[in-house]
């Protein structure tokens, strides 16, 4: 997911994303420990994904505070 996708989406659709790809985080790691994945650099880049919607979020947080 790149920075101009994630700057598009409204404060909400941001929150329930990053629950989404916590969630799938989560299973991608229980996988991972049953059985090796594919491609484990899918890991690092969906904890990529995960601080990007989390920064663009807190800085929209310290916008509307100001």
């Amino acid at each position: 997911m790149k920075n101009s996708e994630i700057i598009e989406l409204t404060t909400k659709e941001i929150a329930e994303r990053i629950d989404a790809e916590k969630d799938k985080l989560n299973r991608m790691r229980l996988n991972h420990a049953v059985s090796p994945l594919d491609n484990p650099m899918d890991l690092k880049e969906v904890k990529k994904d995960i601080a990007r919607l989390k920064t663009e979020m807190r800085k929209r947080q310290l916008t509307e505070n100001k």
